[in-house]
C-alpha cells in the first residue's frame, strides 16, 4: 500500500521546518511539543483567572444597591463635566482654569431639590472648591453667568422642575456606561 505523500510543517514553538511522523504533529521535536503544552496550560490558567474576575465582579454588582449605583453614576458624570469644561474657570467666581486648587462638579438645582435634573448637563458645571462647597453653589454669581452661558429660557425651565425622580438601577447603570465612555473618549484625545 502507498504511503501518502507527508508535506513539511513550521513548528509551532520555533522557526524549524520539519517533516511530520504523525498527521495531527506540529512540533518538530519533543522538546518543542513541552514548550507548546506549556504556553497551553499558561493561556488556560489566564482564562480561568479572567472568568474567576469576571464572576466576582458579578457577584459585587448583584449586592450593590441602588444608592451605590446612584454615587457610581454620578461620579462618572462629574468626571465628564470637569474634562468638558477644563479649559474654561469657576462658573460662579472669577477664577481661572489655571487656578492650583480642587475642581468640583457644581449642580444649579441641587440633586436633593431637583432629582429630575441630577444628570442633566445645562444644570452642571465646574467650579472651584471654595464657591462649591463652602458658599453652597454660590448661586448669586451662578445665575447670571450661567443665563450667559445657556441662556434664560433654559434657566427657567431648569427652575421649574421640582418633581422628585427616583432613578431605576438600569438607568443608573446606562448613565454610568455613557458618560464613562464620554470621559474617556475626552481623556484620551487631551493624551
Amino acid at each position: 500500500m502507498l504511503q501518502p505523500v507527508r508535506r513539511e510543517k513550521k513548528c509551532r514553538a520555533c522557526p524549524t521546518w520539519f517533516v511530520p511522523t504523525r498527521p495531527l504533529q506540529v512540533a518538530c521535536c519533543p522538546d518543542c511539543a513541552q514548550v507548546l503544552a506549556e504556553r497551553k496550560r499558561e493561556k488556560q490558567a489566564q482564562q480561568e483567572e479572567a472568568r474567576r474576575r469576571k464572576e466576582a465582579r458579578q457577584r459585587l454588582e448583584a449586592v450593590k444597591s441602588r444608592a451605590d449605583w446612584l454615587k457610581e453614576a454620578q461620579t462618572a458624570v462629574n468626571r465628564y463635566v470637569r474634562l468638558r469644561d477644563r479649559d474654561k474657570g469657576c462658573i460662579s467666581c472669577d477664577r481661572p482654569a489655571t487656578w492650583d486648587g480642587q475642581w468640583h462638579a457644581s449642580h444649579f438645582r441641587s440633586v436633593g431639590a431637583a432629582s429630575a435634573v441630577r444628570f442633566n448637563l445645562w444644570n452642571i458645571h465646574k467650579a472651584c472648591s471654595v464657591c462649591n462647597h463652602h458658599l453652597s453653589g454660590n448661586l448669586a454669581a451662578y445665575r447670571p453667568r450661567l443665563v450667559a452661558l445657556i441662556g434664560q429660557k433654559r434657566v427657567d425651565w431648569l427652575d421649574s422642575q421640582n418633581q422628585v425622580v427616583r432613578h431605576d438601577i438600569e438607568y443608573l447603570k446606562k448613565i454610568k456606561r455613557v458618560f464613562s465612555k464620554r470621559a474617556n473618549r475626552i481623556a484620551r484625545m487631551l493624551k
